[in-house]
């Protein structure tokens, strides 16, 4: 029972750090391209509130009970390799989020380089991870 509710709430912590993920990028798009101020104001508190109440916090969620989830069923999943390649991609999630934090802190400063063609290619990132990480924990190919 333990292992289905810490696997439950992984589920939804994962489901709102992606949603967060995919959103962020999107609001960077959006603030690179804008060229009032009043609206660079509005999108960098939108971006603050999501980065802060959502994405971190969401983060931290779906880590916590992920780890518990692969506490508990270690025999079964260390010696697989899909599990280890789906923590690797985790990895990755985390580093997109912290270029996240990087980009967002620029573009409140006003001296990012980056252009919202990057910032559109950065957002297409979590989609990808997300679509590799449930084919990994569906089919277990490894």
């Amino acid at each position: 029972m333990v292992y289905l509710v810490s696997k439950s709430l992984h589920i939804i912590g994962f489901v709102a750090w992606f949603a967060a993920m995919f959103y962020i990028w999107r609001l960077f798009v959006y603030h690179a391209e804008a060229r009032s101020e009043d609206v660079r104001q509005t999108l960098a508190t939108m971006e603050r509130r999501l980065y802060r109440a959502i994405l971190v916090p969401a983060s931290v969620f779906t880590l916590v009970f992920g780890f518990v989830t692969l506490y508990i069923r270690w025999d079964a999943l260390a010696a697989t390799y899909w599990i280890w390649i789906k923590l690797a991609l985790v990895g990755g999630l985390l580093v997109l989020q912290q270029m996240a934090a990087y980009y967002r802190n620029q573009l409140l400063q006003g001296v990012t380089y980056a252009s919202s063609r990057r910032f559109r290619l950065l957002n297409e990132v979590p989609t990808l991870i997300l679509i590799v990480i449930v084919l990994l924990a569906v089919l277990k190919p490894f």
